[in-house]
């Protein structure tokens, strides 16, 4: 073994085939295969012999699929079961709900199953988890007291596959790891150095050994994540002379006055906080962050107007034109008293209107403008812009937000505008630390007052019938609903209901009397556009979509909601489609309609509980990791992949604070001590090298 930077596809056993499987899971080279860690582990050391299983147990059993099916129940539900054998004796094994199974376990498979002994025509398996080892695995040597390593897999390369390939190589590989970490942080935390710890997550003896490996992992992932997130603010404001507002409380006190509604406590905070941003001499670089419906656009206006009585110009961008159309109406409405009229700027203007609104935005008169990319378009010019609002900021690839902080009239670093980036995806506090650490961060943890909350339900779906008689009341009524599901098309790889299907369905079958339309992301953006002004115009009474509705406008006529198959979305994301309805005065209703295992069902539960999205953040965080908030984040920006900010949260106050004393005594990371992490950083962030100004 030349290095750990050799391609995996030299490495015995894997070869071109399995490297480009391997690519799609990140897996590069040698050391990527390192650290492409196993995500769950089972302890074959308990495993249960099949005779001695009784009803009212739990238990993890290890056996061979002789026999299996799809029984179909009187109340429509479809159940995949399977007859596993050990030497000992037979079980049934059932999973109500799960008829994909069908197509991914075959008869002479081996599966290790955990779940809950049952009396139902005799002893019945139900698992909750389930690992199939494949044909030909030894069930004796599996038993025989081992820890399971299951590694994240991909099409075409399965975890039993992958896990032998990361055990061929592990005792090459290892010899060639270098320590990256101070002494005194390893000592401090009790864990191992890399290459032990390393041993420990691959090929543990136990799974408390697991543990201690992932925690020396997740602890140098932590103090990488926090160096550079440091390194980045510290950067950014040494570069951030900018302009210096003067609070002259004109147009913010008057609009204030003629608000028809009262600002929450969190409003008032965070227009505060902005305010002081914006009079100092550092340029402004904020993230706004709220729940669904907490008044974040209007927070914005306040700044909006702050530049704008200090003679200068301000942009407000959303992602999608109908957004910024529904905010133009909402400022020209809200500021029409002050006498300032927005500035729309679109695409789909036409050309005389594009020349006449570039001219505006390149003259020196002080205005409001609101658009969508057009604002960073090529023939776009500002020629005093003073503040920057970025809605939905995480709908933005980095160069277009980049591309508008760049649009003012002039080149000196104190013309810059101040920027404010809005976020609808609540995270809690101390992790938007970790994930925007270059930015100072505003939270709007209040509602208004008086809005109804949406009444969420847990429906299985034998009763989906009664459901879409719900849903006709509400059309009975004139409201709109939503119908929306997880995949666009069917598949023979799942068992799921699509949109495409479904809208089908729908329109010639429960609401074959109504104006039903068809939404989702492979359609061009103007046919999203339009299907999206006929519902807002009330032209549609049941829009069946995918999640591409996530993010979008106000229809305050739309009361109901059902999601299908609730099961294959996040937490977080489902808050975000609950969001859609509840904007007017009426009831409101999201239904969840599907079969979740009792797991799921529990975690299901919790959005059926609460209406808080800081709260449905943090269990999304606890039950499914980081990367239901953070997989859109920007490009370029390190994202934990072993790291757990709320389990680790210990080791994450000392990565942080190592991290800052480190940055304290040598900025750079240029002292003799620090070159093992430099380099670690270099290898692992391609952001590292620019960031510390070593190349």
């Amino acid at each position: 073994m030349a290095s750990l930077d050799t391609n995996v596809a030299y490495l015995k056993g894997v070869g071109p085939r399995r490297a480009e499987a391997l690519q799609r899971l990140g897996v590069r080279t040698a050391r990527d295969l390192l650290y492409h860690l196993p995500h769950r582990y089972h302890d074959a050391s308990t495993v249960a012999r099949i005779s001695t299983l009784t009803p009212g147990m739990d238990a993890t059993v290890i056996g061979t699929v002789i026999s299996k099916g799809i029984i179909p129940t009187r109340k429509g539900l479809r159940i995949f079961q399977a007859v596993l054998k050990d030497r000992t004796g037979l079980i049934e094994a059932a999973w109500p709900g799960q008829p994909f199974l069908d197509r991914v376990v075959a008869k002479d498979d081996v599966l290790l199953a955990t779940g809950r002994v049952r009396f139902f025509h005799g002893r019945q398996l139900q698992p909750r988890e389930m690992v199939n080892l494949g044909a030909g695995t030894d069930l004796d040597e599996v038993g025989n007291g081992r820890v399971l390593s299951v590694y994240p897999a991909t099409e075409g390369l399965s975890f039993k596959q992958i896990r032998a390939i990361v055990h061929a190589h592990l005792d090459s590989l290892l010899p060639l790891v270098k320590e990256s970490l101070p002494r005194g942080l390893l000592e401090r935390a009790g864990v191992p150095p890399l290459r032990e710890a390393l041993r420990m997550v691959h090929r543990p003896s136990t799974l408390a050994e697991a543990e201690v490996g992932r925690s020396r992992l997740a602890l140098e992932e932590l103090l990488f994540v926090s160096l550079l997130q440091l390194r980045a603010k510290e950067l950014a404001r040494e570069r951030r002379a900018g302009i210096s507002f003067v609070n002259k409380r004109d147009l913010t006190s008057r609009l204030k006055r003629a608000l028809p509604f009262e600002l929450t406590g969190a409003q008032t905070r965070a227009i505060r906080e902005i305010v002081a941003d914006m009079c100092g001499d550092r340029r402004m670089h904020r993230l706004l962050q709220g729940d669904v419906g907490s008044g974040k656009t209007i927070v914005a206006l306040f700044a909006a107007l702050l530049a704008l009585e200090n003679g200068y110009q301000s942009a407000i961008m959303a992602p999608t034109e109908l957004l910024a159309e529904q905010h133009a109406r909402t400022f020209g409405r809200l500021l029409a008293p002050l006498g300032v009229e927005p500035v729309l700027v679109t695409g789909s203007l036409s050309a005389a209107e594009r020349r006449a609104r570039a001219a505006q935005l390149a003259g020196p008169a002080p205005l409001i403008a609101v658009g969508t990319h057009a604002l960073v378009q090529e023939g776009t010019r500002f020629g005093r812009l003073g503040f920057v609002a970025i809605d939905e900021q995480q709908r933005f690839g980095v160069e277009q937000r980049a591309a508008l902080g760049a649009k003012a009239g002039g080149a000196a670093p104190s013309s810059r505008p101040d920027v404010l980036l809005l976020s609808a995806t609540p995270i809690p506090r101390s992790l938007a630390l970790t994930a925007y650490g270059d930015l100072d961060i505003s939270v709007l943890d209040e509602r208004p007052p008086g809005r109804i909350p949406v009444k969420t339900l847990l429906r299985p779906s034998s009763r989906r019938a009664a459901v879409l008689a719900a849903v006709e009341r509400e059309l009975a009524q004139g409201r709109q609903a939503y119908v929306v599901y997880p995949v666009i098309e069917e598949s023979e790889k799942t068992d799921l209901k699509a949109a495409v299907t479904m809208h089908d369905e729908l329109a010639n079958g429960a609401f074959a009397h109504r104006r039903v339309a068809l939404l989702h992301g492979r359609l061009p953006t103007d046919e999203r556009d339009a299907v999206m002004r006929r519902f807002v115009a009330r032209e549609i009474d049941v829009l069946v979509a995918t999640t591409v509705v996530e993010v979008g406008i106000d229809v305050p006529n739309a009361t109901v909601m059902v999601i299908e198959h609730p099961e294959r979305f996040g937490l977080s994301q489902l808050h975000q489609l609950r969001g859609r309805v509840g904007r007017g005065a009426a009831s409101s209703y999201c239904i969840l309609l599907g079969d979740p295992g009792p797991e799921t069902r529990a975690r299901l539960e919790i959005l059926v509980n609460s209406d808080d999205g800081f709260e449905i953040a943090r269990a999304d965080l606890r039950l499914r990791g980081m990367g239901d908030l953070f997989g859109s984040q920007q490009s370029g920006e390190p994202t934990f992949r072993i790291a757990d900010p709320i389990k680790d949260d210990a080791l994450f106050a000392m990565a942080r604070a190592t991290a800052e004393e480190i940055l304290a005594s040598d900025p750079d990371l240029r002292r003799r001590e620090n070159a093992p992490l430099r380099a670690a950083l270099g290898e692992r962030y391609a952001r590292a090298m620019e960031l510390f100004r070593v190349g």
